[in-house]
């Protein structure tokens, strides 16, 4: 999922890891469909302790192979602290083409209800480099050596390395996020299939037999800097990966602190008859 989710997300590997069978990425449908999540909080420490938090996401996430990938996502969350509260709103809409090979990206974020960021641009994979040409914060063309994952082809891979097996896909992925001109390395760790029908310590929205039918799995994806060496994951995102590309059981690890996300509805969309 994007980073998330994330939720968020082919061509080149970093890491020194080998990616055997992204051809295979063109066989994994995604789903349309439309979750909605509650967050709350699950860990917290550091100098800035967060004594609760509460919050939603909402996530969009409609097309296929032949009209490319449409995603519209909001999380708000309010942290408590002996600060005081804190509001966040992130909104973030992109398009991926059905290729894989471009990525249209925009995003705002508001922190306490005033504008914190916004990025607006665009990014195209040719010749072996990524091409990011931007219109917020500033006009800027940047571009950044290997071909990155984007989203919805890092999930195709994802899905792809679960059912074959694989335990470990580290990748390089650009979504867009941050100042819109970061590419991340990323590690996922694939747990145990979780075989089809195993539903009811799940939430009611889990339960439904579109999803009950599918088999699943727990990732761990971990979001790192461009770099060698030992290095500390910036972001890790865990969550459940239904073959289809809807997840559940999220967990959002920012260091200091971590929310859970449960799934509170989802809604399937609508699926064209695409036969690529």
């Amino acid at each position: 999922m994007h980073r998330f989710i994330a939720a968020p997300l082919v061509l080149a590997v970093s890491l020194g890891v080998s990616a055997p069978g992204l051809s295979q990425n063109d066989h994994v449908p995604l789903a349309p469909h439309r979750a909605v999540y509650d967050l709350s909080l699950v860990d917290s420490s550091g100098t800035r302790s967060v004594s609760s938090a509460r919050g939603r996401i909402v996530f969009d996430f409609t097309g296929d192979t032949c009209e490319g990938y449409a995603l519209t996502y909001r999380q708000v969350t309010v942290l408590e602290s002996e600060t005081g509260p804190r509001t966040s709103d992130l909104r973030t809409t992109t398009f991926e083409a059905g290729d894989g090979k471009s990525l249209r990206f925009k995003s705002e974020s508001q922190m306490n209800g005033a504008a914190k960021s916004a990025v607006d641009g665009e990014a195209e994979l040719a010749r072996g480099q990524l091409a990011i040409r931007l219109r917020r914060p500033k006009p800027e063309t940047v571009t950044v050596a290997g071909a990155p994952l984007f989203p919805s082809e890092h999930m195709k891979r994802l899905i792809t390395a679960a059912r074959s097996g694989e335990r470990t896909v580290a990748v390089s992925v650009f979504d867009g996020s941050d100042d819109g001109k970061k590419v991340y390395d990323t590690l996922a760790v694939i747990g145990r299939r979780i075989d089809a029908g195993k539903t009811d310590a799940l939430e009611m929205a889990a339960q439904q037999e579109s999803l009950a039918r599918l088999p699943r799995w727990p990732v761990t994806l971990s979001y790192f800097s461009p770099g060698g060496g030992e290095r500390t994951p910036i972001y890790v995102l865990s969550f459940e990966m239904y073959e289809n590309g809807v997840s559940r059981a999220l967990r959002l690890d920012y260091g200091e602190f971590a929310l859970q996300g449960d799934m509170h509805r989802i809604d399937f969309l609508p699926q064209s008859a695409c036969q690529r």
